[in-house]
């Protein structure tokens, strides 16, 4: 599985650069997410005071719209999959939260989620079906694109550790710049497995 991985980033993408590069619209996305979930910026995209009161989904469904409006591409649908998919996560761990009013680890989690899922999202659009249709059941392939998700998450994971170790944790100000470091970081450790 790892092997397929770094297969996936050095020759379907030409190396850990190239598809950098490629997802680069996920820090993007990911800056226009840490303003939205954020109590202090006052987003015109998301009008609070209009959510307050509304059911988890609702709230959810607000703020993809307003991290990542609809354009009709394939990228696009895989980013606000990807949000709702790390909103629910937080949801998950902590169903007493408020989507409105998250703290600072909350967003960053949500951050670290919604590039994980961003990656991985697009990674099964590209060899998804492949991978199924080349195993040798459909439970087989289910279990191995589920293991490229847990791969890709721990990773991705792993990089947004070492740099808050480093000291380089992330702010609604440097969060572009933070997921695209912690992606290259990702990509590098995905290729490098064929070294």
């Amino acid at each position: 599985m790892r092997r397929g991985i770094a297969h996936y980033v050095s020759t379907g993408y030409g190396g850990a650069s190239t598809m950098s590069r490629r997802l680069g619209s996920i820090s993007t996305t990911a800056r226009s997410l840490s303003r939205a979930l954020d109590p202090s910026n006052a987003d015109p995209g998301l009008d609070r005071a209009l959510l307050q009161g509304k059911s988890a989904d609702e709230v959810i469904d607000a703020v993809v719209e307003a991290a990542r409006p609809q354009d009709g591409t394939q990228d696009a649908e895989a980013s606000r999959e990807a949000i709702r998919n790390a909103l629910s996560d937080l949801l998950r761990d902590h169903a007493d939260v408020d989507l409105l009013n998250l703290n600072d680890q909350q967003r960053e989690f949500v951050i670290e989620r919604y590039a994980a899922h961003d990656v991985y999202r697009r990674f099964s659009l590209d060899v998804g079906k492949h991978l199924v249709d080349n195993a040798p059941n459909a439970t087989i392939g289910l279990a191995r694109l589920k293991q490229a998700r847990n791969y890709i998450r721990q990773t991705i994971a792993e990089s947004f550790r070492r740099l808050r170790d480093a000291g380089q944790p992330m702010t609604t100000t440097n969060v572009r710049a933070t997921v695209a470091h912690a992606l290259a970081d990702s990509l590098a450790v995905f290729e490098g497995y064929l070294a």
